[in-house]
């Protein structure tokens, strides 16, 4: 076939068809870059269109190479036809790519109009009377014209308004060249040029479509490399918000991690405050940004936004946390930390560091007597008292431990001259009238650290602790926990731990006192008398009682004295009588215990004996006294005549026996130690008790007990407390009389009240 067709292949150089060949490959080869700008495209439509139409260039390019190893048939006409419609097709879809690219107006008139002609032209190939094939080309010529025209007529309705870039200036000249080089290709005269054109026109655009694929593909690197960047400097920025502490610092490092991600020094940032305890941040600059850039600047300002937000939240937590809601003094939270802080420098710096412990007198019934609100008044009166001692002082930190105790933390402390001036400073410093007729002062403690000893916040807060206790017990005021103190806490404390071991290894028992007829001295009864047998050495209550009664020892004490008087009361077949103690009484399941210590039987030969000021202070346990004595056993009053009961009031007691106290058998020989024995007598006639003497140390004394009416006497005259059964004075019968006139329990049902002569317990057989 000829080419002197217009826009039909003709017989080229062979260079000319290996150059076809060789640019179709590399057109295909941007296909492949087209594709995967397409596959990573967001808006996919310019990757779309330019992909197939680089697809429509290789393909023209490869039918036109392979057009020249084609003999003329069938085959070469089939290429023909191919490339015909090919660069048909070039020209149409120059119309969507165009809009893709340029956002031009809509092209469904103009793809219709050029389908259409497209289509007629394609009938027209294959019709003889118009197809190139007979050598007429008028017809197809012209429909790729028109098409040719109406593509260049949408591509300068499209770029025409609008500012072109420089990828798409060079589409355009592309277009254009590629364009007049098909132009040229149909009117040229000269045939081997001609074919030329028309072989090779096509490849201005597909290298420029390959260009465009390429850079928008090293654009999306640049991206995405951005991008990674951008979360890297996020994530960054994100975790350092955990570690920082400071908004300011924080917003510094967002502006640099901007200015490095972005590569603009021109970046800077902002914080306010707004209400709510908000914030609002923001970093600009005034270079243009892409959104993209504009997104990340945002992240970042969030990131500082939310983290000073968190940290001005985290700063009223802990000021919540370490101060006292009363007193805004730091609490024992802080005074703890403080005080670990303050020593752990000190045993750096070898220096002194001193705990002044306050504690307010008569707190608690001060608030017992005027409410919640009246001692909080009195709390914020002592805070700002000792606030303002120490304001201005940095070594000196003032906090609330918690009710009315109070701490004064020294670090560098002066002197114990200087320590003791200032803990009389803060104790003559604050007298509140205002609690009532008795003025609120501070009792306070001192205790110093010194370099050497060892770094414990919670000895030293026990020491100054100690020596207010001290200060308050003495009534002094104020005391220094010194040598002195120290030796006698120790003491103190290897005595409270040898009790406690005592006890573990059940080292008490129980010695029995007789209680006797004044007259005939014949003994009526025993009281079991605690003794600890420390490593052979027998210690009396006086040695150890307030230190049992204190760590609540007594309890297990007073059980193992009436688990020992049970099984007295069996081998000595005499009532006895058991001392229990306040504590023993307060416990909540008291009446179990002294159950399970005594029995189920032989009640009636109990005698459980509460001293007078016990008894007027665990007023609840009246009702558990009252179940006792129901049960069979007797109630005495103990060194009765030292408390406080009033006559009403012991008419209301469950009280069987009244002890007259010792101190007031020793007066016995003078008028007013009588006179209180014959009052003591009386009352306990009018109320039917019984009454016995303790403490009868000489003759002189029993005699006179007698002459008063006195009819059961106690004491080391008439027989010292011992491990077995005392006897003393005449006994009836021989000396198996315990045996042969054996006890016997009275079922508690069958037992009336108790008001008549002691004696009554025996119930002998």
């Amino acid at each position: 076939m000829r080419a002197d067709v217009p826009f039909v292949l003709g017989t080229v150089p062979m260079w000319v068809t290996m150059v076809q060949l060789l640019t179709a490959g590399l057109v295909g080869g941007f296909c492949l870059l087209q594709w995967i700008w397409w596959r990573g495209e967001r808006r996919r439509a310019g990757a779309e269109w330019a992909l197939v139409w680089s697809a429509d260039i290789a393909l023209l390019l490869l039918a036109g190479g392979l057009f020249a190893f084609t003999d003329p048939g069938p085959l070469q006409d089939a290429l023909q036809f191919a490339h015909t419609q090919l660069v048909g097709a070039f020209m149409l879809l120059a119309i969507p790519a165009t809009r893709a690219f340029a956002d031009g107006p809509a092209t469904r008139w103009w793809v219709a109009l050029s389908s259409t002609l497209l289509l007629a032209g394609a009938a027209a190939w294959w019709w003889h009377p118009t197809s190139p094939r007979a050598g007429e080309d008028a017809v197809v010529t012209s429909v790729l014209v028109a098409v040719a025209l109406i593509s260049v007529a949408y591509v300068v309705a499209c770029i025409g308004p609008q500012k072109v870039s420089r990828l798409g200036t060079l589409l355009v000249l592309a277009g254009a060249e590629s364009l007049a080089m098909l132009t040229a290709g149909g009117v040229v005269q000269d045939e081997s040029i001609s074919a030329m054109l028309v072989a090779l026109w096509s490849i201005p655009l597909g290298f420029a479509l390959g260009t465009l694929a390429l850079v928008r593909l090293r654009q999306a690197q640049r991206v995405a490399r951005q991008r990674h960047l951008m979360r890297d400097a996020t994530a960054r920025l994100a975790n350092a918000a955990w570690f920082a502490r400071d908004a300011d610092s924080l917003l510094h490092r967002a502006r640099e991690e901007a200015r490095a991600v972005l590569a603009d020094p021109q970046i800077e940032g902002s914080l306010r405050p707004i209400s709510h305890d908000r914030f609002v941040t923001e970093l600009y600059s005034p270079r243009e940004h892409t959104a993209l850039e504009r997104t990340f600047l945002v992240d970042l300002a969030q990131i500082v936004s939310a983290a000073a937000e968190r940290y001005g939240l985290t700063s009223r937590l802990e000021r919540t946390a370490y101060a006292d809601p009363l007193t805004r003094l730091p609490n024992r939270r802080a005074v703890d930390k403080h005080l670990l802080d303050v020593l752990e420098r000190a045993n750096v710096e070898r220096t002194r560091v001193s705990l002044v412990y306050c504690d307010l007198d008569g707190f608690k019934r001060f608030n017992d007597l005027h409410g919640h609100e009246g001692g909080d008044a009195v709390l914020v009166r002592v805070a700002d008292h000792l606030r303002g001692l120490v304001q201005g002082d940095a070594d000196r930190f003032v906090g609330r431990l918690g009710g009315d105790e109070f701490v004064v933390v020294i670090s560098r402390a002066p002197q114990d001259v200087d320590l003791v001036a200032l803990a009389r400073s803060l104790r003559d410093g604050f007298v509140d009238c205002s609690v009532g007729a008795r003025a609120a002062r501070l009792s306070v403690g001192v205790a110093t650290w010194v370099p050497g000893d060892v770094v414990d916040p919670d000895a030293l807060m026990r020491h100054a602790d100690t020596a207010m206790m001290e200060a308050k017990r003495s009534r002094s005021g104020f005391r220094v926990y010194d040598r002195a103190l120290r030796r006698r806490v120790d003491a103190a404390r290897h005595h409270r731990a040898a009790l406690e071991a005592a006890v573990a290894e059940d080292h008490f028992t129980a010695y029995f006192q007789p209680i006797v007829d004044a007259r005939t001295l014949e003994v009526l009864q025993v009281e079991a008398l605690a003794r600890w047998d420390d490593h052979g050495q027998l210690l009396l209550p006086s040695d150890w009682l307030d230190v049992a009664e204190e760590t609540g020892l007594i309890v297990p004490i007073g059980a193992s004295m009436l688990t020992q008087s049970r099984r007295a009361l069996d081998r000595f077949q005499i009532p006895v009588a058991v001392n229990l103690s306040a504590r023993q009484l307060a416990e909540p399941d008291a009446l179990e215990q002294i159950e399970a210590a005594w029995g189920d039987t032989y009640w009636e030969h109990l005698t459980l004996e509460i001293t007078e000021s016990a008894l007027v202070r665990t007023g609840p346990a009246v009702p558990l006294l009252s179940e006792l004595r129901a049960r069979g056993a007797r109630i005495a009053v103990d060194d009765f005549g030292t408390g406080y009961s009033s006559l009403a009031r012991l008419s209301r007691l469950p009280v069987d026996v009244l002890k007259i106290d010792r101190s007031f058998v020793r007066e016995i020989g003078t008028d007013r130690g009588a006179s209180v024995v014959r009052t003591i007598l009386d009352l306990a006639a009018v109320h039917g008790l019984d009454v016995v003497a303790e403490g009868v140390e000489r003759s002189s004394d029993l005699a006179t007990l007698v002459d008063l009416g006195v009819r059961r006497v106690q004491g080391n005259f008439l027989g010292r407390a011992a491990a077995t059964l005392p006897i003393r004075g005449p006994r009836p019968g021989t000396g198996a009389w315990h045996a042969q006139r054996p006890l016997r329990a009275v079922p508690t049902q069958a037992r009336g009240p108790q008001t008549g002569p002691l004696t009554v317990v025996h119930h002998l057989a």
